[in-house]
């Protein structure tokens, strides 16, 4: 049983490979692009490499391709063919791209890109028992026999909570789209939370796309209920004041520079956001009062996408990464042969050709077996494995952002865990007793059906202003964090 990737790191230039190039390789099912490259006479290990070489994803799809090849010259298997064919970026082509690849005895497929191309070929794919190593993230798509290295927003979800839970975080809010990608967020987080022993308490929803987080964020803070609780306590102070009380005056004048009274029930908020979105999101948090270092602020790997190092907001802020042990040498080559820096997409398909070095060992037996070895790999992007029912776990690092740029704090693991695949794959069912998350900008009972698969009834606790000892006893708290002695 292979137990890892190994591959070669070699420094010599793309161009020096020797390649041969062929069009007509074998039956044609239509027009589509069809080249191979290989680094031998005698290789026989055919992979099929299905990418959006045209149409709106074209750009993506070269990016791949020229990660599959710098990692072709690097792995230096002779034995190992990569066939390249156009999806278009379309389900349709994607049908057609795997016809020709089956027919060109392709024993393994890597791609499509898009998970709508992906479930495209699926069906062809398994008629024929071939593994299929796709890029989507969409884990509807997956199955035995169709796997991703796509970035599952499972796995990122876990990874930044269990980390900020083991710094002594206790209660996370989410602000997510409402979405596909929000709801598997939200779904990611509570059972994450559930495993690490805190508390999901608020989850707000917002239109994707929009800068407009004013209302979503108000309703989060409780801004309404934390602005009256000062107000009435300000009205107290002006009426001592106003008979002559000193202490009142003085206590009064502190408080006029303050917008709010007592804490947030969350002291981290999860924001899956990117751009101009992340920046708008935590700025309106912090114009209801809820600042950083108080309320911890953390993120996907989306913020890789954004320049926050002169965010002051954000500084301290923490998001995973995919392992940054190796892919320094990647961009750098990348850069070097193709006059761009490569996103972190790019990166997938060089280990995509790593994994196929390695089947491509292989004699005989089941693909399958081999792919969903429990050790996992190591690649360009550190550890990763992929799990029988096609989705996968990557090892990433914690990083926080920092003024003079993002700093790793915590690396990614060497190995995986034995369990980590079976927490994966289990879904979250809450216990009696579960305090359900608020819900803002959406209804609860549907938010809560899509994140649990059934209602669970009344939320945790009233939301209203509360009155008499309870109280008065948040008002005392939140005065003395301010250093504030009220008169009696």
């Amino acid at each position: 049983m292979l137990k890892k990737i190994s591959f070669l790191i070699a420094f010599g230039l793309l161009a020096g490979c020797r390649t041969t190039v062929s069009t007509n390789g074998g039956a044609d099912v239509s027009s589509t692009e069809i080249s191979e490259v290989n680094l031998g006479t005698d290789g026989n290990f055919r992979v099929g490499v299905l990418l959006p070489l045209s149409g709106d994803a074209a750009r993506q799809g070269n990016g791949l391709k020229n990660a599959t090849m710098i990692a072709l010259e690097d792995v230096r298997e002779p034995n190992l063919i990569l066939q390249y064919y156009d999806t278009k970026g379309t389900p349709e082509g994607a049908r057609v791209a795997v016809a020709n690849a089956i027919n060109q005895k392709s024993k393994l497929i890597i791609g499509p890109l898009k998970s709508s191309s992906v479930e495209a070929v699926a069906e062809q794919a398994k008629s024929h028992n071939i593994p299929v190593i796709a890029f989507n993230t969409g884990s509807n798509v997956l199955q035995p026999g169709i796997y991703t290295l796509g970035l599952m927003v499972e796995e990122q979800v876990d990874r930044i909570i269990s980390y900020t839970a083991a710094q002594g975080r206790s209660r996370f809010a989410l602000l997510i789209p409402d979405n596909k990608t929000g709801i598997a967020v939200a779904r990611a987080a509570v059972k994450s939370a559930a495993k690490n022993g805190v508390k999901i308490t608020r989850i707000g929803f917002y239109t994707p796309g929009t800068t407009d987080f004013s209302a979503v964020t108000k309703q989060m803070s409780d801004y309404n209920t934390r602005t009256g609780r000062l107000q009435n306590l300000k009205a107290g102070l002006k009426n001592k004041a106003a008979a002559g009380d000193g202490s009142a005056a003085k206590v009064l004048e502190r408080l006029n520079k303050t917008d709010t009274l007592g804490e947030v029930d969350f002291d981290t908020v999860l924001i899956p956001e990117s751009g101009a979105g992340l920046k708008a999101a935590v700025a309106m948090f912090g114009y209801y009062d809820v600042y950083a270092p108080q309320v911890k602020f953390i993120g996907t790997s989306v913020w890789e996408n954004t320049r926050l190092n002169t965010e002051s907001t954000l500084r301290g802020a923490w998001y995973p990464a995919l392992s940054r042990s190796h892919s320094g040498y990647f961009a750098n080559k990348y850069t070097e042969l193709f006059g761009e820096r490569p996103s972190s997409l790019y990166s997938m398909g060089y280990d995509a050709v790593a994994l196929a070095s390695a089947l491509s060992k292989k004699s005989g037996g089941d693909l399958n077996e081999t792919i969903a070895n429990s050790d996992g790999y190591v690649g360009i992007n550190g550890a990763f494995r992929l799990l029988d029912n096609g989705q996968n776990q990557h090892s990433l690092d914690i990083v926080e952002v920092r003024p003079a740029g993002d700093v790793i704090v915590d690396d990614a693991p060497k190995k995986f865990n034995a369990g980590d695949a079976a927490d994966m794959a289990d879904s979250f069912i809450p216990e009696a007793g579960y305090q359900a998350p608020h819900i803002f900008g959406k209804d609860t009972n549907t938010a809560q059906t899509l994140i649990y698969g059934r209602p669970l009834g009344l939320e945790s606790q009233p939301l209203d202003y509360v009155p008499g000892a309870q109280e008065r006893e948040i008002v005392k708290e939140g005065l003395k964090k301010l250093n504030i002695v009220v008169p009696d």
